[in-house]
């Protein structure tokens, strides 16, 4: 039966009706929002101006190889600034408030600002980049500091009459125009404020519209400038920071690791930053803020260095310095420098690593004041933003005798028994006749001596004969195996090379290289230039026969989850992260013999009479094996070295000291003697503190 058909009428009709009850319903919802409760929607919407942002990622620790803390995070506030709909003269007078309030609790605060008050001045000299910077805040293109300060005064219509009020005033409008801030985008004015700062924000927060204070990780050295140079600096992000492919990483306000393991591993150590969400008034008062995506830590770097260590090298090596300097040893050099390196010399791991004079990383965490800044750079300051146990290279002199030994034994060109007469002048040729230091002092020779022996009273003689007989290509390739005049690879920013006599080095400077060349080679002079850490690694394959080492200064790195990179892992990064092209070395296996002929020279040095390290050792309860060397610089200038290792008979560690300018090289042996007491259990842990009277890390040495 066929269905009876809908009147359109009545369809009509029911789509009327539904019309006008959706509309009816509308009304009384439109009238419910805006009469019945529209004082209370109101008011929460203007509480409800939701901004995100990012939360800064806790920095992973820099820890030594016993898990004690170098480099952590404690937490800490900064101040931050949002857009609100305030006129300029307020803004302006609330920045004024604020910095005056960080000076008096003695904050920095954010200063990009390249123009400088009392006098005038631009901070760069660069034409071009004056040019792009006028252009960009359209500054007239030919205005000097001064004019270019007060047109960015009236640019941000600054009312104030002092320079100095309207500068920090200033600093903060730059800011804002050059990095963008909005009701949603903060700019940072300030990082790790104080609490007294805090307090007087919070309390008069009235009074500065738009302000919020955050929580943030701050970078903390938990010994001072214990391992400064090795742990390095952190600062805020610039323009000379290369972050190219990483930029959405990053914020202007960012810490970057600037120097030693906080630049090279800066890439674990940042860990990934974090968001929030910030609820504000219209008027820029904050009343909620909660966590929308956790921040996530930056991995944990393990040094290979022992804290404990570490503290008594460095004062083992101030000690000593200041003690060459005051005359201690019966003669006083002007000295103020110097630097210090252990190593195991089986692993090539670094134990301690000194250099003279050192910084405080703190100064730079927010950044560095210019007074300090100025101090640290000053003339007579001894540089001690320089690492010297990498970076500073000087000649050898006699230290490099052993090397010239071992490349005589195996080259057949000096046997171990084989005794040359050293008459005290060596008759080269016509115009060339060095002479042996005994000769300089006593007019006489040391006669007869076998390499064991040559090597105890470094007689420049018995090195020059060897030396000439076997040519300066073979004594650079045993001196290459050894390390030396090539840089070792540590994980460390501005490793040195060095130079290794040759005439390929002599053709640098536009020099031949002759027979007398070769001669003052062989006795560590010529063009001979090493780091302390190559003498390290040297003196480390002397003393374990010749085994081939790869130094390195970190035992781990511990990403937030527990999981460890490989070692090659850690090696492919340091090298791309530094440049290091990893070199072709020839492999060499040394003769046993002639390895225990150079080692029992070294035990002489220190166990028999006559000795230059004897006095120093010679009432100490572990055998060791060394060489000193005083290599002169110029008339006024002569470095001293210590080269050694312990225990004689079954060798644990390297210890190699420079005090530059220190005189002769017996001074440093009880640099040497200070660290090897420590690295054996010698010393007590009771006397070992810092210069600030704070214990050092109570650890156990692992060996």
């Amino acid at each position: 039966m066929d269905k009876k058909p809908v009147n359109p009428r009545v369809r009509y009709n029911i789509s009327t009706i539904i019309v006008y009850v959706i509309g009816a319903i509308l009304l009384i919802q439109l009238f419910n929002l805006q009469i019945v409760n529209g004082k209370e929607y109101r008011e929460q919407s203007n509480t409800r101006l939701t901004r995100e942002s990012s939360m800064e990622a806790s920095r992973g620790n820099i820890k030594d190889r016993n898990g004690s803390d170098l480099a952590t995070v404690n937490v800490g506030y900064g101040l931050e600034l949002y857009k609100t709909k305030v006129e300029n003269n307020v803004l302006n007078d609330s920045i004024l408030k604020i910095i005056q309030i960080l000076e008096s609790n003695g904050d920095s605060y954010v200063d990009d600002l390249p123009i400088t008050v009392d006098p005038f001045a631009f901070n760069t000299d660069d034409e071009a980049t004056l040019k792009n910077w006028k252009k960009k805040y359209k500054v007239d293109e030919d205005a000097n500091a001064e004019q270019a300060f007060y047109q960015l005064k009236e640019k941000y219509e600054i009312t104030n009459t002092d320079v100095n009020e309207i500068r920090k005033i200033m600093l903060v409008r730059y800011k804002i125009e050059k990095d963008g801030y909005s009701s949603t985008k903060a700019v940072q004015i300030s990082k790790n404020i104080s609490s007294a700062s805090v307090a007087q924000l919070t309390e008069r927060s009235s009074e500065f519209p738009g302000t919020n204070i955050t929580m943030q990780p701050v970078r903390t050295y938990q010994f001072g400038s214990l391992a400064s140079h090795i742990l390095g600096t952190v600062g805020r992000l610039s323009d000379q920071d290369d972050i190219t492919g990483k930029e959405d990483l990053y914020t202007s306000d960012d810490t970057i690791g600037k120097t030693g393991i906080e630049y090279v591993f800066e890439d674990y150590l940042k860990g990934t930053r974090g968001t929030k969400q910030v609820d504000m008034t219209v008027d820029g008062t904050i009343t909620d803020e909660y966590v929308a995506e956790e921040a996530e830590a930056g991995a944990d770097i393990v040094l290979t260095i022992d804290a404990q260590l570490q503290e008594v090298t460095e004062r083992a090596l101030e000690n000593n310095i200041e003690k060459i300097r005051n005359g201690g040893f019966g003669s006083s050099f002007d000295t103020n420098s110097g630097a210090a390196v252990v190593m195991n010399v089986n692993t090539g791991e670094v134990l301690a690593m000194a250099s003279y004079p050192d910084f405080e990383p703190q100064e730079f965490v927010g950044g560095i004041s210019v007074e300090k800044w100025n101090e640290y750079n000053a003339e007579g300051s001894g540089n001690p933003l320089i690492n010297r146990a990498i970076s500073a290279a000087a000649a050898p002199g006699s230290t490099f005798k052993m090397a010239t030994a071992i490349a005589a034994l195996e080259s057949g060109n000096v046997g171990i028994n084989e005794k040359i007469n050293d008459v005290g002048v060596y008759r080269y040729s016509k115009t060339y006749n060095p002479v042996c230091w005994l000769w300089t002092s006593n007019r006489r020779g040391h006669g007869y001596l076998a390499v064991s022996d040559a090597i105890k009273h470094s007689c420049n003689y018995f090195f020059y004969e060897v030396g000439n007989r076997m040519g300066i290509e073979t004594l650079d390739r045993y001196a290459t195996y050894l390390g030396l005049g090539h840089k070792t690879g540590i994980e460390l920013p501005s490793e040195k090379a060095g130079d290794l006599a040759s005439p390929e080095r002599a053709a640098q400077d536009g020099n031949g290289f002759y027979g007398a060349d070769t001669l003052s080679a062989a006795i560590g002079q010529s063009y001979n230039n090493f780091t302390p850490i190559q003498m390290a690694k040297y003196t480390s394959m002397i003393a374990n026969g010749g085994k081939k080492l790869d130094v390195t200064i970190i035992k781990n790195v511990i990403k937030s989850d527990g999981t460890e990179l490989s070692k090659e892992e850690i090696q492919l990064y340091s090298n791309q992260k530094l440049g290091i092209q990893e070199e072709e070395t020839e492999e060499l296996t040394f003769n046993e013999a002639n390895v225990k002929a150079v080692l029992e020279g070294m035990r002489g040095v220190t166990s028999e009479s006559g000795g230059t390290a004897y006095s120093t050792f010679r009432n100490f309860n572990i055998e060791v094996g060394e060489k000193t060397g005083s290599a002169q610089v110029s008339e006024d200038v002569t470095n001293a070295w210590f080269v050694g290792f312990a225990p004689f008979d079954n060798p644990e560690i390297a210890v190699v000291v420079l005090v530059e300018n220190g005189g002769h090289g017996s001074y440093t042996a009880e640099v040497a003697r200070d660290i090897i007491a420590e690295y054996f259990g010698m010393n007590t842990t009771e006397n070992i503190v810092t210069e600030d009277m704070t214990p050092v890390p109570t650890t156990q040495i692992q060996r």
